[in-house]
C-alpha cells in the first residue's frame, strides 16, 4: 500500500494560493494539526472559518486532530527559547511515541490529505515530523510538501 501525505503551512500565503495549492494537488482531506487553530491571526485559516471554506470552494473535508499537535508545554520551550529545534524535535517524536499516533490512526485517514500548520515552510514545523514519523511506522507512505 501506497499512500501520499501532503503538508501545507498558510502563514505568507493568500487565501488564492492556498485553496489552488490543495486543489491542484487534489487533497481530499485537510488534517488540522494545528494546537490552537482559532486564533484571529490565523485570518482565513481559523477553525470553522477554513471549514467552510475548503467545502465550498474545493469540496475538501476539514478535521481536527489535536492529537498531531505539540504538547503546550513543548511549544512555549520552543517560543521563549528554553529549547532549539533540535530539542524541540526530540520532544515531539518522544511525544508522538506516547501517543501512539502510528496505531491510533488508519493510513487511509491521511492518503490524499494535507496536514495544515501555520509555518510557511514545512523544515522547522511540526507537520513534517508528523508525515516523517508515520512514513518511519507505516512505510509505503509519500510526502509532498505544498508551497
Amino acid at each position: 500500500m501506497t499512500i501520499t501525505i501532503n503538508t501545507i503551512g498558510f502563514t505568507r500565503k493568500s487565501a488564492s494560493e492556498f485553496f489552488d495549492l490543495l486543489t491542484a494537488a487534489k487533497v481530499r482531506r485537510v488534517i488540522d494539526i494545528r494546537l490552537n487553530n482559532t486564533s484571529q491571526l490565523a485570518g482565513f485559516a481559523k477553525r470553522d472559518d477554513l471549514s467552510f471554506f475548503l467545502k465550498r470552494i474545493a469540496g475538501i473535508d476539514y478535521r481536527h486532530e489535536p492529537l498531531l499537535a505539540p504538547s503546550e508545554k513543548i511549544l512555549s520551550d520552543f517560543k521563549q527559547g528554553k529549547i532549539d529545534w533540535s530539542g524541540y524535535e526530540r520532544q515531539f517524536k518522544e511525544l508522538m511515541h506516547a501517543r501512539q499516533i502510528a496505531a491510533r490512526f488508519e493510513p487511509s485517514l491521511f492518503d490524499g490529505a494535507c496536514l495544515l500548520c501555520s509555518e510557511e515552510t514545512a523544515n522547522f514545523c511540526h507537520r513534517r515530523l508528523v508525515a516523517e514519523y508515520l512514513l518511519n511506522h507505516w512505510g509505503g507512505v509519500t510526502i509532498v510538501h505544498l508551497r
